[in-house]
């Protein structure tokens, strides 16, 4: 039975949550513009190349370590602020740095930043969501993160114009940071969002299922009240959170040990793990070297970036509005599919591109094409799943161990993807791509059963008792 619910309260916290997402993806995408620059500055070879691109991956392994316990045992609102604070001296030390180690580290602060927001902001929006509207709403959060991308694309592409239009500053740091050593601006301006993250931090409740699990039941009451608009549905909920709280005593650890709940963490350290083998994070993070590869001047290679960054987004718009009508594991078989056809053509490009005379068009349209399969598909979906399909009481440690599962593959693609290019060839390194695909649509298709419209309480019995949604 439907029950009216407060739809705009709703919003609000999701959007707020989802400001997280913004800074991951910022932070996250951003390196793609400053690699070149950093590289010649500090003369660095290949592998400190990857190493410049992976560290910020490092802090994130950290992050997603630390934000499971830190949520489940301090709340998801206090872990936001955490995060906040993290992305802040990340944005403000990247503009200051004097040598490459302490790029790295402040790099890796706001690595930390971006695993602690990966695990608690789907999280939070999720058990603040009614199960009608919880996919479209986790969903804003991925939303958040690619219209980071393409903010770090834009100030990327407007700040290198800036610096080479010949403007001056009397100030010698400002002179540093907007024109001579432009890859400071770059990554410094991150910390003018991470401080407004931090005072709209302070405007949400606590997740009212925490609430519950920590036995405060009043405020529970008040924050469900406020987003059903009904005493008589809050009391509702906070039987039903309670109820499956309250069905297993048994310590965190062994919980997550259960046959059924073993299995929904596997899977989902299985999803989070592979679908960084499948070539999104080499395109965000690598996008404009494999374009100028391509023959693009670097001018034109950072507009291509803006062209994915721009696609991206869009496509999670639609992504947002479809993902509780078709359903989480459709748009996984469609997107996956198309992501297969595109990898396949971008390998065909690189290595018979010259034989056919293919031009760089041929090559763009299938890069936007990849794109927009994966934003509509597992990009949407992932942290989605991830955040709905484990039980309360367990829900933080058990995304942690997902989300260092997602953090350890990404680390791995952005170190190896230099070496990948240089070694197998683009076409090989595409292909390779292409192949990771086919695990990932399989284990969708057999071991995940389809969540759309379930209740967080109604996925956890199923993890428990094996039950049936069809």
């Amino acid at each position: 039975m439907k029950t009216s619910v407060n739809f705009p309260y709703m919003i609000f916290l999701a959007v707020v949550a989802a400001l997280g997402g913004f800074l991951f993806g910022y932070d996250t995408a951003v390196i793609s513009g400053t690699v070149s620059q950093v590289s010649a500055q500090f003369g660095l070879d290949q592998w400190q190349t990857g190493w410049f691109v992976g560290c910020a991956l490092v802090g994130s392994i950290i992050g997603v370590l630390m934000a499971g316990k830190l949520s489940d045992c301090f709340g998801r609102k206090a872990t936001l602020l955490v995060a906040a604070v993290f992305f802040s001296a990340s944005g403000i030390g990247c503009a200051f740095v004097s040598n490459f180690s302490q790029l790295v580290f402040t790099r890796m602060l706001g690595g930390i930043g971006i695993g602690v927001v990966s695990v608690v902001s789907p999280l939070y929006i999720s058990e603040v969501s009614v199960a009608r509207y919880r996919g479209r709403l986790v969903s804003l959060y991925q939303l958040a993160v690619t219209v980071g991308f393409l903010g770090a694309y834009l100030a990327n592409y407007w700040l290198l114009h800036f610096s080479q239009s010949g403007v001056s500053f009397e100030m010698g740091w400002l002179h540093t940071i907007l024109v001579s050593e432009v890859w400071r601006g770059m990554l410094g301006c991150s910390s003018l969002p991470s401080v407004v993250f931090f005072m709209v931090i302070f405007f949400i409740p606590e997740s009212p299922r925490w609430l519950v699990l920590k036995g405060r039941l009043i405020a529970a009451r008040s924050v469900f009240c406020r987003i059903y608009g009904s005493d008589i549905e809050a009391e509702r909920q906070v039987s039903a959170t309670q109820s499956v709280i309250i069905s297993d005593a048994q310590s965190d650890w062994r919980f997550l040990l259960l046959p059924g709940i073993r299995k929904a963490v596997l899977i989902g350290a299985a999803i989070a793990i592979l679908g960084q083998f499948m070539g999104v994070n080499a395109v965000l993070y690598y996008g404009p070297s494999i374009f100028e590869e391509a023959g693009l001047s670097g001018s034109d290679a950072l507009f291509s970036q803006v062209l994915v960054g721009v696609v991206n987004m869009l496509t999670t718009v639609i992504a947002v509005f479809i993902i509780d009508k078709i359903g989480r594991k459709k748009l996984v078989y469609y997107g996956v599919s198309g992501m297969i056809m595109s990898l396949l053509l971008i390998g065909f490009y690189f290595h018979f591109g010259e034989t056919c005379h293919l031009g760089n068009t041929f090559l763009l349209s299938f890069f936007l094409l990849y794109v927009f399969c994966c934003a509509i598909s597992i990009s949407a979906v992932i942290f989605v799943l991830l955040s709905e399909m484990y039980p309360t009481r367990i829900r933080g440690m058990a995304m942690s161990i997902a989300g260092f599962a997602l953090w350890v593959g990404t680390y791995l693609v952005g170190q190896l993807t230099p070496w990948l290019l240089l070694n197998l060839t683009p076409a090989g390194t595409f292909l390779l791509f292409a192949f990771m695909c086919v695990p990932y649509i399989l284990i969708v298709w057999k071991l995940l059963p389809e969540t759309t419209g379930k209740s967080l309480e109604e996925i956890e019995r199923y993890w428990m008792k094996n039950i049936d949604f069809k």
